[in-house]
Parts: C-alpha cells; structure tokens; sequence
C-alpha cells in the first residue's frame, strides 16, 4: 500500500486533467486530494493518489511516458510516507482571509509573507495576478491562512498598516468559516 504525490506541469491545453486522472485510474490508484491551476497559460496539478499494491514510483512512473511526450509534461511522481498524508486538515487556529492590492512591484509576497511566518501564521493558500492595463498595472494577491489563537489580531493590523506605507499596498483582513465537505 503506498501514498505518491504526482506533479504534472506544462503548456496549458484541453485534455491534460483527463489524460492524467485516465492513467491513475487504468493503474488502479485512488485520487485523495488534489488541486491545479493555469499560471500565465501554464498549467500545474499536484495530486496525492493511493494504491491498494504499488509501494515504488517505478511501478507508476513508466506509465506517464507516453502523455509526457505526447502532450510535451513534465510529471514527476513522489512516493510518500504513511506519517507524511494528512487524513484530516484541521485548523491550529481560525482560518482568514488577506487581501493585498496596490501598485505591481517586486517584494509584496514577501513583506507580506514574512510577517505571517514571524507570527507563526501557516499560509494555506495564495493566489497573485496582475489585472489592470499596461499602462497601470495592480497587483492582486488573495492569501487563505491559518491565524493561532496566540496571534494578538491589533499587532498584526498595526504590522499591515505599516507595510501598507512602506510599499504602497492596501491590506485588509476577515475570518472565514469553516465548510467541511
């Protein structure tokens, strides 16, 4: 019995999400977690996949040989430790919701991202796209994260309003519920 983690980037196009799930699916491996996405007209997929038999990624690597050159992939395949899969995601803290808006410029992840590590904030999710003309670029970032209950909430607005000044963003920040599916 073995858990993998299966990485497949490349050329966006109609099809990649069938021909993979089709592979997994004729090897008999069971999809348990997954997400993909399309970045500047490159796709990227990362799946966690179980197999009642295969233990090795040379038993399910081989079977992506021919999308990888037909459909020009990359797929990389991790074979995972039982302690490594996460059955069951569960909060430290309440989930929020940071979003970041302001002129395009090198550095916004990062002064944001390294005030949520400093507190020990785990970022769950993070999505950035420039919208706007050429002309007048704005940088959109949409950060889902973890906040613990320890993370006093009027410290962390005053570190926000202090990067908002140093490089010209807006931040605001909300709690979100949980949904279990």
């Amino acid at each position: 019995m073995g858990h993998f983690s299966v990485s497949v980037m490349g050329k966006d196009r109609p099809g990649i999400v069938a021909e993979v799930s089709r592979i997994l699916f004729e090897l008999g491996c069971n999809i348990e977690d997954s997400t993909c996405t399309i970045l500047s007209g490159q796709f990227a997929m990362i799946l966690v996949v179980f197999h009642q038999k295969m233990t090795k990624v040379s038993e399910i690597s081989p079977a992506f040989e021919e999308v990888r050159g037909r459909m020009g992939l990359m797929v990389t395949i991790h074979s995972l430790k039982e302690e490594e899969v996460v059955h069951e995601k569960s909060f430290a803290g309440q989930p929020h919701i940071i979003s970041v808006y302001g002129a395009d410029r090198p550095g916004i992840v990062y002064s944001v991202a390294r005030e949520l590590a400093a507190r020990k904030i785990n970022i769950t999710d993070l999505n950035t796209q420039v919208v706007g003309s050429k002309e007048r670029p704005v940088y959109v970032m949409v950060i889902e994260a973890d906040i613990p209950e320890s993370v006093d909430m009027k410290e962390l607005e005053v570190v926000f309003e202090k990067i908002k000044k140093e490089i010209g963003v807006s931040i605001s920040i909300r709690p979100i519920e949980t949904v279990e599916l």
